[in-house]
């Protein structure tokens, strides 16, 4: 007792009065103190005070979130200095605050309040950091349909919706693509059917210059954006590390066709009523975009992160010549993303990169049902139907699977590979059908396309994989091609013999070259709630996006008022001129023309002269391997004039090379055919009386849709309904 005397410090003297006081309920009281002191709401109102363990969950949050926003900005709460100039900057009624006098805080990193002038010393250092939780300052106007944002060092900022991004000063990166002050604006789309893309400030190089002379040069850069009270506004904010950049609202032709069908506006914008809605929300919503949750964005692995910088390096060194990289794995492992994502930082060093697609069912640049190359110019800042291009080479497969059809699956990937020039690096998409035949056709694919790099994914959610090595590749037999020991075994000891594919005899004369490859393992976890079901709804969903993508190139460049499908003038195409062809399913003759009337047809060229025929139509016997120009809808034929009337956007000088009509399982979109503005009466083409078991039909519809149509009595898939005369 004695030494605990000693050692503690002497108490000071009290009274009778303070001894019979009950000591105080130190946590609570403090906590109650400091969220009571952070929310002027509390201090300024006169419900009766609650205890902080009687607010809800939510309360309690939103005191958290606003003493971090105290303490980021510089201020002290528990002197109550963030409160009172918050009480002095808000507009409201006068209530009398009590005035505290503010303690200095003992980081001694400045406040925003507190932020350098231009007036400040020359040789401060520039490469001062910003605190990492400093909140993303409000949005300033720049005019009608412009915003102004100023990023600071690694601050990122996801959002939804469509808009232009232009960086004013520094860098920034989206989806992997650096932009820099000086380049084109870039059209972004961050949808609601894929994860939410961020802006985020990036570290740029900093000249040796002083803040103040950079400072000048930001000035002079924004003087053509920006009136005074804006520049000044930055400069007080500004920092050498941080990024300016200006949000646009973006005026879309694709945008707008899509959400001018009554149930797709939400691809681009949701209402929530729990959204907080305040200055900045409106100041966003003029400009087209939300904000949203970082957790809503891109969570990349460590594993994703490795494998795009050493395949980025592998291209730009070039030291074994442009490498080719094979991407594959299940179902929604993130396939997709990471092209996007490899496509951007390529182009961020290079000037082009070929694309070779073979996933028949979600294709990146085309409608579905298509296998094409592809030279990439620009970066892919959006889903697949926000930017639909025109490939180099390309051949319409005509279904969204190649079940029960691999040997022309095949045969159609090795024509279109046959134009890859080997000048720029090339990506090679793949299928998500990576079990059982799936698996050996891969395998197949492999060996003919010899690819130095091949990329696997997989997650804790999808099914085993096998490592696809070069070694279980060798040792592998696939669908059409044989492992190394028993093409040893066969017997041939002449090179030009011992070509492992068994597609004929001229086809041993080109043996194809086993080079070993690279495996590289990425490890992915989206979260996603998706059964078969939902999935296959889901990937309609989104081909049905891909074919509106590109329909919406018949309309008009924005702003011009977008114009019904019904109303656009279509082609003229006489019998004698093309060839017809159903791939996907045998039709007799008398019934080819209803299988054509209101499809989705593609448009080809083949070799032989189908002129010559003065009786039409011209059908074909078999499915040829013919090059691809461009979609269109067979929207009416005319029997009496022997006319096909075809809509399309390929221009005509390319129509005049089209001689063949290929007709597939991909049907037209629902919404084209029942929701069209501006139409009155009896909808086209839509009815009940249907049967989709007649050969050329596109295919049963799903319970859900059945339900549907059986509710409403209509069903678009009716080529029956008009008659071709």
């Amino acid at each position: 007792m004695k030494s605990r005397e000693i050692l503690a410090p002497p108490a000071p003297a009290t009274s009778m009065a303070d001894t019979l006081q009950l000591p105080k309920r130190g946590p609570f009281r403090s906590t109650w103190a400091r969220s009571r002191k952070a929310r002027p709401q509390l201090t300024l109102s006169r419900r009766p005070r609650r205890r902080l363990r009687l607010l809800r969950w939510c309360g309690r949050r939103r005191q958290r979130r606003r003493l971090l926003e105290a303490q980021a900005a510089g201020a002290d709460w528990r002197e109550g200095s963030w409160l009172a100039s918050r009480s002095a900057a808000a507009p409201g009624p006068k209530t009398a605050v009590p005035s505290r006098v503010p303690r200095p805080l003992p980081s001694p990193t400045p406040s925003r309040a507190s932020s350098p002038t231009e007036d400040e010393d020359e040789d401060e250092d520039p490469a001062r950091k910003l605190p990492a939780s400093l909140p993303i300052p409000p949005l300033r106007p720049a005019g009608p349909g412009r915003r102004l944002l100023l990023l600071p060092r690694e601050q990122v900022f996801t959002f939804s919706g469509a808009c232009r991004v232009t960086c004013l000063y520094g860098q920034v990166q989206v989806l992997g693509f650096t932009i820099s002050q000086g380049q084109p604006s870039q059209d972004v789309f961050s949808t609601y059917t894929h994860s939410r893309l961020a802006l985020s400030a990036v570290h740029h190089s900093m000249p040796e210059k002083s803040k103040k002379e950079m400072k000048r040069e930001a000035r002079t850069l924004l003087r053509a954006h920006l009136n005074r009270d804006d520049r000044c506004w930055l400069m007080k904010n500004f920092s050498p590390l941080c990024s300016i950049v200006m949000l646009e609202n973006l005026k879309h032709t694709t945008v707008n066709f899509i959400n001018s069908h009554p149930g797709l506006s939400y691809v681009f914008e949701q209402e929530r009523t729990t959204f907080q809605i305040n200055a900045e929300y409106f100041a966003l919503r003029s400009v087209g975009i939300k904000k949203e949750k970082k957790k809503n964005g891109l969570q990349l692995s460590e594993s994703f992160l490795s494998a795009l910088e050493e395949l980025v390096s592998v291209a730009c060194e070039e030291v074994d010549g442009c490498p080719i990289i094979l991407v594959c794995g299940f179902q929604d492992v993130g396939k997709s993303t990471f092209n996007r994502y490899l496509i951007n930082q390529l182009l961020n060093s290079i000037s082009c990169v070929d694309y070779l697609e073979c996933d028949l069912g979600q294709t990146e640049f085309t409608p579905p049902g298509c296998i094409s190359l592809l030279n990439i110019t620009e970066p892919v800042l959006g889903p697949p139907f926000t930017h639909q291009r025109t490939p180099q080479k390309m051949v319409y497969f005509g279904k969204s699977t190649c079940k029960n059809n691999y040997e022309n699956y095949i045969e159609i990937i090795k024509y279109v590979f046959s134009s890859y020039k080997r000048e720029s690096p090339l990506i090679i998409n793949t299928m998500g059908w990576v079990t059982d035949q799936g698996l050996l056709l891969l395998v197949d694919l492999i060996r003919l396309l010899s690819p130095s790099h091949v990329v696997q994914f997989s997650s804790s959610r999808s099914k085993f994989m096998p490592q696809l090595t070069p070694t279980y590749v060798d040792d592998m037999d696939g669908l059409y091609t044989k492992s190394k020991a028993k093409v040893r075994d066969r017997g041939f000891y002449l090179p030009e013999f011992a070509d492992s594919l068994e597609f004929g005899d001229e086809e041993k004369e080109s043996p194809v070259a086993f080079s070993g490859h690279k495996l590289m393992c990425v490890q992915l976890d989206f979260f996603f709630r998706k059964t078969p079901r939902s999935r296959e709804l889901h990937n309609k969903v989104l081909r049905d996006l891909a074919l509106l993508g590109y329909l919406g190139q018949l309309q008009a460049p924005a702003p011009r008022p977008l114009r019904p499908l019904h109303s656009l003038t279509p082609y003229q195409v006489p019998f004698h001129a093309v060839a017809l062809r159903v791939i996907h399913s045998d039709v007799t003759p008398t019934h080819i023309l209803y299988a054509v009337n209101a499809s989705w047809v593609g448009l080809c060229k083949i070799l032989d002269d189908v002129g010559g025929y003065t009786e039409g139509p011209v059908l074909l016997t078999q499915t040829p391997i013919c090059d691809c120009l461009g979609f269109g809808i067979c929207r009416g034929i005319d029997m009496e004039k022997r006319l096909y009337h075809i809509l399309t956007p390929v221009p005509p000088e390319e129509l005049r090379n089209v001689n063949c009509l290929l007709v597939g399982a991909i049907s037209i979109p629902h919404c084209v055919l029942k929701s069209q503005h501006g139409f009155e009466g009896t909808i086209p083409y839509v009815t009940t009386d249907y049967n989709v078991k007649l050969p050329g039909a596109t295919g049963k519809i799903g319970a859900r849709e059945a339900e549907e149509a059986y509710r409403k009595r209509q069903h678009p898939k009716a080529r029956f309904y008009r008659k071709a005369h």
